[in-house]
């Protein structure tokens, strides 16, 4: 009876170490297929995580300013790539492509000459404030152009040649210069668009100025055109109009991106960088036209805005409406 007991005891021993060995064979490969699992779900986790981050979307941080959550700036990406693909570029051929064109126009046709020469009697145009008004705005205009272009294209063809000290000292300065000039330029930006804008609206006559391209082409059958004008010719509301709209789009911009304390949003700032470089393409080519139209494809023509006077046949033949306005109601005012 004690030997059955006995035997029976020792099965039972027996059968809990059999038990105990195989659930210890088994427990690796299980806590290794967990272990596994669990290392692949948290690879997907980390996957979707950065495929979110890579995409600009919100986490949690402390930092609770104006998107500091965001890790990210795909806006920012994104108006890179616009840049470099078509700011740039166009600044490039707004430049050399606008000024080219004007060069070659100038050696095959030449300047727009007086048809009677010089008569020697200077009539008073501009008043000495607008004079000064104008240059202010030109000189501001001028050093915007040169630096805004060092800024942003300068590092293609310039920085490879020069020293890194010299180009950093050359971007620092141009960086200082247009921040500082940009606020001249919005002060005497406002104040011409205020003063002039009454001699700037468009008149039926102005379709006849395009038509014949204003009476400068010295070949063909529009040689010796000379349309009707007033005060402001046709070429000269057109780029009015443009400094206007494009010169308020450029502060307005310009504003958003250097004010310290103005906090835009990633998507906001990046609009007003691409606005400002568009705006910048579209002024500087009309401003190198109107330089060229100003000055050696107009005889006579600079004259105006470096005393204020104009020759008598000049104002015959390129404004003949406002010449003949200020005869009639004896405002016309001859140089002492």
């Amino acid at each position: 009876m004690l030997n059955l007991s006995l035997n029976k005891s020792l099965y039972s021993v027996m059968a809990l170490l059999v038990l105990i060995l195989g659930l210890g064979l088994m427990a690796p490969s299980t806590f290794a297929a967990d272990d596994q699992s669990s290392k692949q779900q948290a690879s997907m986790s980390d996957a979707d995580m950065w495929r979110a981050v890579k995409a600009g979307e919100a986490g949690e941080s402390t930092d609770k300013r104006l998107e500091s959550n965001v890790l990210i700036n795909v806006a920012g990406n994104q108006g890179k790539i616009v840049r470099d693909t078509y700011v740039k570029p166009a600044i490039v051929l707004s430049v050399l492509g606008v000024f080219g064109a004007f060069l070659v126009f100038y050696f095959v046709n030449g300047p727009s000459k007086l048809s009677h020469g010089f008569s020697g009697k200077m009539v008073e145009r501009w008043s000495k404030a607008d004079i000064w008004l104008h240059w202010v705005m030109a000189i501001a205009c001028l050093i915007l152009m040169v630096t805004g272009i060092f800024i942003m294209i300068g590092r293609h063809f310039l920085a490879p040649y020069i020293g890194e000290g010299l180009w950093a000292a050359i971007i620092a300065f141009s960086k200082f210069a247009h921040d500082w000039s940009g606020i001249v330029f919005i002060v005497s930006w406002l104040l011409c668009v205020i003063k002039w804008m009454p001699l700037q609206t468009f008149k039926l006559y102005d379709l006849k100025w395009f038509l014949v391209v204003g009476g400068y082409i010295n070949f063909g059958p529009f040689k010796g055109k000379h349309p009707d004008s007033g005060f402001a010719n046709a070429g000269e509301k057109m780029w009015f109009w443009t400094l206007t709209i494009f010169g308020l789009f450029i502060s307005v911009s310009g504003l958003m991106l250097v004010l310290p304390t103005l906090e835009l949003p990633r998507e906001a700032s990046m609009i007003a960088l691409l606005v400002h470089g568009v705006s910048a393409v579209i002024l500087i080519a009309f401003t190198i036209v109107h330089i060229w139209m100003a000055t050696v494809l107009s005889e006579g023509g600079m004259e105006c805005m470096v005393s204020g006077y104009c020759d008598e046949n000049w104002a015959i033949q390129h404004h003949n409406l406002w010449y003949d306005e200020i005869k009639a109601n004896g405002t016309l005012k001859y140089k002492d």
